[in-house]
Order: C-alpha cells, then sequence, then structure tokens
C-alpha cells in the first residue's frame, strides 16, 4: 500500500515523497520589487531541510499590477530570476523539488491603483471596482503569462502550477459569477485558461509538469459546484494540465477561516471526485496537518500528493516529525538525528 513517504513520479518530476509545501503569500517583499529576499530564502531552504519531498513557491505575478499586494513575488522581469534561482538551487541541495505558483490577482490586486477582470464587478463593497479588459489586452495577458514561465524554468523550476482557483484572474474567467463578457472569452468561460495552459506549455520542456490549482467549489450563492469543476477539469486536461491541485472558494466572503473548512480533511472529497472523474493525478490540500490523516489521503488512493500549508508554517520539520509518527524513513539530516527518537 502507498503511503506518505512512498516515491511518486509524474513525467519528469521525481519525488521522494508525497508531502507538499503548497503556495502561501509571505507578504515580505522589501522594496516592492517583486524580488525574493532572505526571507524567502531561509522559508524555502528550511522546508526543505525539514523532509519536503516537494515545495511549490508562493503566488508569483504576471505583472506590478497583478500582486494582491505591493509586498508580492514577481517574474515579470528578468532581474527577478536570480533571487528565485538562488533559492531553488539551494532548496535542491537538499533532496526537495520545487515549483512556483504562475498567477494574476485580477480583481482582487488591493494595491493596484484600479484593478483589472475580465468585468467591471468589485470584490466586495469593500474592493476597487475593476475595469474590465479589452479583447487585446486578455490577448496580452495570455503573453505575460507565457513570459513568467519562461523566467520560472530558467530559474531551474522542476514544475509550473497556474492558479485558477480563489478567485484569482484565472478563475474570475472561468467563472460565471464574474465574467460577464460578450467576446469570446465570455462565450467560452474556459479559453482564457486554455490559452495560458498552452501559452505555458510552448515554454517548458516536454517532460515538466504542468499543474493547475482549481477552487473545485464556490461557496457563495449561485457559484458552481463540482459538477461545473469537473466539466472544466475535462478541458483544461486536455488542454495540457498534468495534475491539478484541488482547493475552495475564494469568490466570496467565506474562505478556510470560515465555514464550510472548520473541519479537517474538508476539501479531501472534491480532491477525490476530480481524481476518480478526470482521470489525472491530484494534490489535497485542507487542514490535512495531522500525519495519520494526511497518510489515511494516501493509502486510501483519495490523492497522489497531500499539501501541508499551516502546519508547515508552524514547524519546518513537520516532515521529518511526520515520519516518526508514522515510522517510515523520512531521511532525517545527520545534523539532526540526534534530536529525534532512535528506532
Amino acid at each position: 500500500m502507498e503511503h506518505l513517504f512512498t516515491p511518486y513520479k509524474i513525467k519528469g518530476l521525481e519525488l521522494k515523497n508525497r508531502v507538499v509545501m503548497p503556495p502561501m503569500c509571505q507578504y515580505s517583499v522589501e522594496a516592492k520589487d517583486g524580488i525574493a529576499n532572505d526571507w524567502h530564502f531561509v522559508h524555502y531552504v528550511s522546508r526543505a531541510v525539514g523532509g519536503t519531498g516537494f515545495i511549490i513557491i508562493e503566488m508569483t505575478d504576471v505583472e506590478p499590477d497583478g500582486r494582491i499586494t505591493d509586498f508580492d513575488l514577481g517574474l515579470w522581469s528578468d532581474e527577478q530570476i536570480p533571487a528565485l534561482k538562488r533559492i531553488i538551487d539551494a532548496v535542491h541541495q537538499h533532496g526537495a523539488k520545487v515549483a512556483i505558483q504562475i498567477a494574476h490577482a485580477g480583481r482582487k490586486a488591493e494595491d493596484a491603483e484600479q484593478p483589472v477582470a475580465p468585468s467591471a464587478i468589485a470584490f466586495d463593497e469593500k474592493s476597487k471596482t475593476p475595469r474590465a479588459l479589452s479583447t487585446e489586452e486578455v490577448n496580452e495577458m495570455v503573453e505575460k503569462f507565457r513570459s513568467a514561465v519562461r523566467r520560472a524554468v530558467e530559474a531551474g523550476v522542476d514544475a509550473i502550477e497556474l492558479h485558477g482557483a480563489h478567485g484569482y484572474l484565472i478563475h474570475q474567467f472561468q467563472s460565471p459569477l464574474t465574467n460577464k463578457r460578450t467576446d469570446e472569452y465570455g462565450q467560452e468561460l474556459t479559453r482564457f485558461g486554455k490559452e495560458v495552459i498552452a501559452a505555458a506549455k510552448s515554454e517548458m520542456p516536454e517532460d515538466m509538469p504542468l499543474i493547475m490549482r482549481i477552487s473545485a467549489r464556490e461557496y457563495v450563492e449561485g457559484g458552481y459546484g463540482i459538477e461545473e469543476s469537473i466539466a472544466f477539469s475535462k478541458e483544461y486536461k486536455a488542454a495540457g494540465v498534468d495534475m491539478f491541485h484541488i482547493s475552495a472558494g475564494g469568490e466570496g466572503p467565506i474562505a478556510a477561516a470560515g465555514r464550510p473548512g472548520t473541519h479537517a480533511a474538508y476539501q479531501v472529497p472534491l480532491a477525490r471526485a476530480i481524481k476518480e472523474a478526470v482521470d489525472v493525478p491530484v494534490i489535497a490540500v485542507g487542514r490535512l496537518d495531522e500525519p495519520v490523516l494526511a497518510n489515511a489521503v494516501i493509502g486510501n488512493e483519495e490523492a497522489d500528493l497531500v499539501a501541508v500549508g499551516r502546519g508547515m508554517l508552524r514547524n519546518p520539520n513537520w516532515t521529518l516529525e511526520a515520519g516518526v509518527q508514522l515510522r517510515k524513513e523520512a531521511g532525517i539530516p545527520k545534523q539532526y538525528q540526534m534530536g529525534f527518537p532512535r528506532k
């Protein structure tokens, strides 16, 4: 039976275990230039030392006004490549593999003077009303994603993740709540996402997997559910997505801090549904901090990989301690072995 410490391979990506550090914004860029700094270096490399098999660098944006805040990472300039390469090279030295989440916040870009979106609909009464992108600007946005992926590949990543979840730009295009366009990008809600996928694939090595994070359910009145997300996931898979990272929400005030989302593994049924219906590998996420629970998700074949977010924020060595609890070989660094129970 497979478990949390069984190796995993998809295309050219080989992982030593099934533990994923999901992308979590640090809002820690100091000069507002989108360039990673020493905080990001320590943050990611320490999780590699701590045994994590697969690290997905936080939401990294394709243009300055595509950031949630001015303190987010970016990949709109070649000047942003070296700092990321330094992190990626160091993570590799400690046996982990790296992806990066490429994104645009759309109407949820808080610090943009005027955010852009598929349609001029504000996120809530406290948010700025975005400007609807012209058809030409949508085409240009696809090219911005393409350029960001090229830079990520140049920095040395092992995989790319496109952010199609949590109410950000790709999600905004695929949701009937936020896409009221009358052009081709409104007539076919997945068109923008599929064009971004094609652009990303054109810049990626053939054996590099493309991951897409999706919200499998919108927790708002009139929002889409699992049947709709199964349908658009099939389209995205056909367009070139190799693996889906299954989350939920983001288009309304309900997030992981509210209801639903107060119980352990609340999103795992969504991951299992996508995995089975679309016949595609998936990453499960959402309150999977307990090692026994995370291990069960793998053992029960509900997901292929398990992402541990908040648990890994609390403890960089989450994976090593999970290995002790599950009595599995987790590859404790020799420098730390005195701190762990002997067999």
